[in-house]
């Protein structure tokens, strides 16, 4: 795992806040949605005929198009024959840094909200990230609600208990929503980050460290296991005498020594233990999938970040390539990845949909909905499930229910309105006829041009 840290190092430079003033936004207008089938996602089912009236950011009516009323001077917005289903999420993101200029800035926010993803965790934080998410709440950008980690907690940062006690209480007293945990830490840190974590009330999550282990994480009650880390050691490696060796050898161990009757038991005690899991799929389909660097170059949304950038993603590969089990041994770990997520999905573990962007050819937005999406369905699950863990369940994680997750009155207006329905075929998702963040209605048109342009510029970056 140390090798992957390595790997995801760049991604540093892509994690806090970024903006100068910006006015204020002008107030947003009431907005129809006219017999529009709706995906509630508080279950399995469809409301077809609706009308959906939003208004200063909230949806504040919803039922049959016969019953509705639409406010004189609202923005119509056609419905019949499409679906209107929540916003999705991106839990385990990354936010631009001061260093990225703020044109470059503002188009990787809009990368998310282009392809529907209206919520992001950011899983690495600078101070000012917490006024970029605040800012973004405002809507002084076209950006997606963001939840901000701290600064990570890693084997080269956190090398001193009470140092990372203090770091805690400081995060906590600045705002930001969780902590991120990273490779490399002591069991003794991270005690010492977590005890303090739960006494001054701010989750945690991210990696699980080797010296660690997923099942003393799950003791702690570390919230989120990000890539889910930590389960394949726990197959069978953290039981045996490689348990403390160098990282190449556990790696080549993990695969010799996993005991897959064991996965189960794994997801029980994730569900009995309230742990969220973040499977990013895709991006282990980068690192373990076997293919050179030149496999990724043709992917279509390349061009919407700079050649800079995909060129620096193309050298990690290369260079990282042969830290990498064989090809073999990678599709047996990306295998084992795969039943585990569907085995924690059984087991009714917490499950959300992430996919690590931007990072190695995980362009922000885009690898969700067209890579992320497709490997989880060829782990088994179903669109609904894949749907309800960028939806419904991570308004469970975050807590807000009450306002977010799902389409009902009441709830903020992130909004993602398709030409066909998606729980028939995961791939409409791309068929957009529009996105709404914050009640802002962006019509596919508009987001279209958009992204013209920042193709356009990504030319001379």
């Amino acid at each position: 795992m140390q090798a992957l840290l390595r790997v995801m190092a760049w991604a540093i430079a892509f994690s806090a806040a970024l903006l100068a003033v910006a006015p204020a936004a002008a107030a947003t207008p009431v907005v129809a949605f006219i017999d529009v089938t709706v995906l509630p996602m508080d279950r399995e089912r469809v409301l077809a005929g609706q009308t959906v009236i939003v208004s200063d950011g909230r949806i504040s009516e919803m039922g049959p198009a016969r019953r509705v009323r639409v406010p004189s001077g609202a923005v119509r917005v056609e419905g019949k024959g499409r679906y209107l289903m929540p916003g999705l999420a991106e839990m385990h993101g990354h936010l631009p840094s001061p260093q990225v200029p703020e044109p470059l800035a503002r188009d990787l926010l809009f990368l998310f909200v282009a392809n529907g993803v209206t919520t992001v965790r950011g899983m690495l934080g600078y101070p000012n990230s917490v006024e970029l998410r605040e800012r973004a709440a405002r809507a002084e950008f076209i950006a997606p609600t963001l939840y901000v980690a701290s600064p990570g907690f890693s084997g080269q940062t956190a090398t001193s208990a009470a140092e990372s006690v203090r770091r805690v209480r400081e995060y906590k007293a600045a705002g930001f929503d969780l902590l991120k945990m990273h490779e490399g830490l002591t069991r003794e840190v991270y005690d010492a980050v977590t005890d303090t974590a739960h006494e001054v009330g701010i989750p945690f999550g991210g990696h699980v460290a080797d010296k660690v282990g997923l099942m003393h994480a799950f003791e702690k009650r570390q919230k989120s296991i990000d890539h889910l880390d930590g389960y394949l050691e726990a197959l069978g490696l953290d039981d045996s005498p490689f348990r403390d060796a160098d990282s190449a050898t556990r790696a080549r161990k993990a695969v010799e020594l996993v005991d897959e009757k064991r996965i189960p038991e794994l997801a029980r005690r994730a569900r009995a233990v309230g742990a969220w899991n973040v499977p990013t799929l895709a991006l282990w389909q980068t690192f373990f999938g076997g293919e050179p660097a030149e496999a990724f170059l043709g992917w279509p949304e390349l061009k919407y970040v700079p050649k800079s950038m995909v060129d620096q993603w193309a050298q990690a590969r290369k260079n990282q390539i042969a830290n990498f089990p064989p090809a073999e041994e990678g599709r047996r770990v990306l295998g084992v990845r795969d039943r585990v997520l569907k085995a924690l999905v059984d087991a009714g573990a917490g499950v959300v949909l992430g996919s690590d962007a931007p990072q190695i050819f995980s362009v922000p937005g885009f690898s969700i909905i067209h890579r992320e999406i497709p490997a989880m369905v060829r782990a088994g699950l179903t669109p609904y499930q894949v749907l309800r863990s960028g939806t419904y369940s991570v308004a469970e994680y975050f807590g807000t229910l009450d306002r977010s997750g799902t389409v009902a009155v009441g709830r903020q207006a992130d909004l993602l309105l398709l030409e066909a329905d998606p729980l028939k075929d995961l791939g409409n998702l791309s068929r957009r006829a529009g996105v709404m963040v914050r009640g802002r209605w962006l019509p596919e048109t508009e987001i279209q041009e958009r992204l013209q342009a920042i193709a356009a510029a990504n030319l001379t970056r």
